[in-house]
């Protein structure tokens, strides 16, 4: 952690544009549950997202849609009884927010006051603009989603990258910018290229945070349990695993079942 990040006992988004605006990195990770969120937390991790993603890692689930928005407030409430120093970001879920602003609204309220969260994260650009201006002006922060966005999946029928074309690209500068014209304090830009994701971080006053948009964002995030090796299916180029927590567990679990079955589990030691 910098000498600068350590000074800072709550992370909150002014202190966000402050990282940028000083050329600090911003560090995000996702969290689902207390202990998870405790760790990152303690660890330093300047957000934590409790992402749709949770229908994917904890759910099982093939999309991020299935998820509720009463899910999401019970994943993104024990994340944040978890956190001391933080952001913790939520996402809005699938058909909680789409084409209908009040409900946006509603459902943003509802993740705020039931949650304690810190912000909500939604996706789209210039198609959700009513949506992010009606969330706005209930004082909600909201972190916007550009690129890649997981919601969509069946429109555009792959997770491949996005904003190839120059059509695309242009279209997504465009969302970005009407975005932080709304007044959303971040976006996170997936799955684009590298060269398009620097293009858009130095034409933003706002912080941008990539995920598979190469290193000129003003900061990254990751799936924990990804880049944590929990999980060893998922292997796109982006991400790097900084531990193989898979193995590591199958084999304490491993070595468990042994011990029982062995009547070596309980010890003497281990006794009342």
């Amino acid at each position: 952690m910098s000498a600068a990040n350590s000074e800072i006992k709550k992370i909150t988004t002014h202190q966000l544009q402050e990282m940028k605006n000083r050329g600090e990195k911003i560090s995000m990770l996702t969290a689902y549950d207390f202990s998870m969120a405790q760790i990152l937390d303690a660890a330093g991790i300047d957000v934590i997202l409790v992402g749709d993603s949770a229908s994917n890692v904890i759910a099982g689930h093939e999309t991020t849609l299935p998820i509720t928005l009463d899910q999401m407030i019970y994943h993104a409430s024990s994340v944040v009884r978890a956190v001391k120093r933080a952001l913790v970001v939520v996402d809005l879920p699938f058909g909680s927010y789409q084409g209908n602003s009040s409900e946006a609204l509603r459902s943003a309220i509802r993740i705020m006051k039931e949650s304690g969260a810190h912000a909500i994260k939604m996706e789209g650009g210039v198609e959700i603009k009513e949506a992010v201006l009606r969330v706005l002006s209930a004082g909600v922060p909201v972190m916007g989603h550009l690129g890649l966005t997981p919601q969509s999946i069946y429109k555009f029928g792959t997770y491949t990258v996005r904003a190839k074309e120059d059509a695309e690209a242009k279209k997504l500068i465009e969302d970005a910018h009407v975005l932080e014209e709304c007044g959303c304090f971040s976006v996170v830009l997936e799955k684009i290229p590298a060269t398009l994701a620097k293009k858009v971080a130095e034409s933003l006053l706002i912080p941008v945070i990539g995920i598979g948009a190469g290193p000129n964002a003003d900061g990254q995030v990751l799936v924990s349990h990804d880049m944590l090796g929990i999980t060893k299916e998922f292997q796109p180029r982006f991400l790097r695993r900084y531990a193989n927590l898979y193995s590591i567990m199958t084999d304490a679990v491993k070595a468990y079942i042994t011990d029982v079955k062995s009547n070596d589990f309980p010890n003497q030691n281990e006794l009342y």
